[in-house]
C-alpha cells in the first residue's frame, strides 16, 4: 500500500488519424445524401397518421420508410460520428469494421445492382487502409 500520492500525468495524445477521420466524414455524407434523395418521396402525413401500422400500408410507403428512418441512415450517421471522433483522438478502428462495411455494401449491390451502395467503398477502404498503415508503421513510445 502506498502512502505517498503521485501526480496524475495525462497520457500523450496521439496525432489525429486522417484516414479514420475522413472515413467517418464520408459515412456521414453518405447518410445525408441518402436522406436528401429519399425525404421528398416520404409520405410523412400518412406515416404520422399511423398508416404503416395497418394492413392497408402500400408497398411504396413501406419501402420508403425502410429507406429512411427505419433503415441504415441513422445508424450510418452515428457510426460516422463515432469513427470521426476516434480519428480525431488518434485512434483507429479495427480493420474488421472496414471489411464488414465493404461486405455489407457488396451484398447490397449484388442484390439490387449498382446503386448508392457503391459509395460505401470509400469509407470502408479508408478504414482498411488506416489499419494497414498503422500496423506497418507502429508509433514508438519514447
Amino acid at each position: 500500500m502506498r502512502t505517498t500520492s503521485e501526480a496524475h500525468v495525462p497520457a500523450l495524445s496521439a496525432p489525429p488519424s486522417r484516414r479514420t477521420i475522413w472515413a467517418g466524414r464520408t459515412m456521414i455524407l453518405i447518410a445525408l445524401l441518402h436522406t436528401a434523395v429519399f425525404v421528398p418521396l416520404a409520405p410523412w402525413a400518412s406515416w404520422l397518421a399511423g398508416d404503416l401500422r395497418g394492413p392497408a400500408a402500400d408497398s411504396a410507403s413501406v419501402a420508403t420508410f425502410w429507406a429512411l428512418p427505419g433503415g441504415f441512415v441513422v445508424v450510418l450517421a452515428l457510426l460516422g460520428l463515432l469513427v470521426a471522433r476516434a480519428g480525431r483522438q488518434g485512434q483507429r478502428m479495427p480493420a474488421y469494421v472496414g471489411w464488414v462495411i465493404l461486405a455489407w455494401g457488396a451484398m447490397a449491390v449484388s442484390l439490387i445492382g449498382p446503386s448508392g451502395f457503391l459509395f460505401i467503398v470509400v469509407p470502408a477502404g479508408l478504414l482498411i487502409a488506416a489499419d494497414i498503415t498503422a500496423r506497418r508503421h507502429p508509433r514508438t513510445s519514447s
